[in-house]
């Protein structure tokens, strides 16, 4: 169940908002097999000036189409799994003309019990949901 953050500068339209995240949870969906409903995302547009994205030293440019995620989930996937995760989510972002420099990813980890979907409860701890197997 990953909480997906997108923070984006301001400009695109509601159907270009709606296809970046319909891309990040398809590739979320393709490499982590989990269920199509879980889905939860917050995308915030912010006014250009606002979101300060370099290149951490490797040498290219990012353009004022950066995307930035941040994926929050359960602990428990190996690295080979975040890293086809990454590449897929890169594909589906490319395949919507997002160039491959402007996609960045802050992945976070943490536990079953971290979670409440609702009514103050921490659903996986009290066994109203199942926790995701790996």
């Amino acid at each position: 169940m990953p909480l997906v953050r997108i923070d984006v500068n301001q400009g695109r339209s509601p159907e270009q908002l709606q296809v970046i995240s319909r891309s990040i949870h398809e590739a979320i969906l393709a490499e982590y097999g989990i269920p199509e409903r879980d889905y939860f995302h917050v995308l915030t547009e912010h006014p250009r000036g606002q979101i300060f994205a370099q290149d951490a030293g490797l040498g290219f440019e990012r353009t004022p189409e950066v995307v930035m995620i941040q994926i929050f989930t359960q602990a428990g996937r190996g690295q080979g799994a975040k890293q086809s995760l990454f590449a897929a989510i890169a594909a589906k972002l490319a395949a919507a003309g997002i160039a491959g420099e402007d996609v960045f990813i802050g992945y976070v980890e943490n536990a079953a019990g971290d979670w409440s979907f609702g009514f103050g409860r921490a659903q996986y701890v009290t066994g109203e949901l199942d926790v995701p197997a790996r």
